[in-house]
């Protein structure tokens, strides 16, 4: 696989609808193109520190049965509360100007990273693919290369936040702000549903 086939495959990573994409669309909605993109931005620096874990060979713990029933809840505890939130606010979609004043741009990437680090899913896709890229490559490239192509990968996740964050944004400039205002109620139940789900997931680590 060369450099470009690298890009490809951390786009294909990213492009699955999950907790940042809904995220994504809920901020560009509401409040733009930067505030969606810091979110996808804070993402991308959850998914840096896996692959980074992944790479030192130091992310095994994080896979152990205490940190997974941690990190299930604490997602769910972001993951609905970030819902909530975005259904509580949905009316300031029809008032987009005050919704900006009101958001700060550290928020929106703190949303992000606090969304990407707090998904175990992450942790478990993280090893899967990236570790057996690592194992595919390490046999085959000298450091260099493999930090080359690391960075393949996280362009590729580079450019399918920017391309996330436009269609967000395209959302609020081209649809109704009554159509804005269901995308983000919807948005917000997606959310409230990954943060059901991973609670979920907790409650059945805690009881085996």
């Amino acid at each position: 696989m060369n450099f470009l086939g690298y890009i490809l495959l951390g786009i294909s990573l990213s492009a699955p609808v999950g907790p940042i994409n809904a995220a994504q669309l809920n901020k560009g909605m509401n409040h733009g193109f930067i505030h969606a993109w810091l979110v996808g931005l804070g993402g991308m620096i959850g998914d840096l520190i896996f692959m980074l874990l992944i790479y030192f060979g130091i992310a095994q713990f994080l896979t152990t049965p205490f940190m997974k029933t941690f990190l299930w809840l604490f997602g769910f505890f972001i993951l609905v509360y970030t819902g909530i939130e975005s259904i509580t606010g949905a009316k300031k979609s029809l008032h987009v100007d005050h919704a900006i004043r009101q958001t700060s741009k550290m928020k929106s990437f703190r949303t992000g990273f606090l969304l990407a680090i707090s998904n175990p899913l992450n942790i478990i896709f993280w090893l899967g693919i990236y570790g057996a890229v690592l194992a595919k490559t390490s046999d085959l490239y000298s450091n260099y290369q493999l930090l080359l192509y690391s960075s393949g990968i996280f362009l590729g996740i580079f450019l399918w936040d920017v391309i996330m964050a436009g269609v967000a944004t395209s959302f609020r400039r081209f649809f109704h702000e009554r159509v804005q205002y269901f995308i983000t109620i919807g948005a917000g139940l997606l959310l409230i549903g990954f943060g059901l789900y991973f609670g979920y997931e907790a409650v059945l680590l805690f009881t085996n």
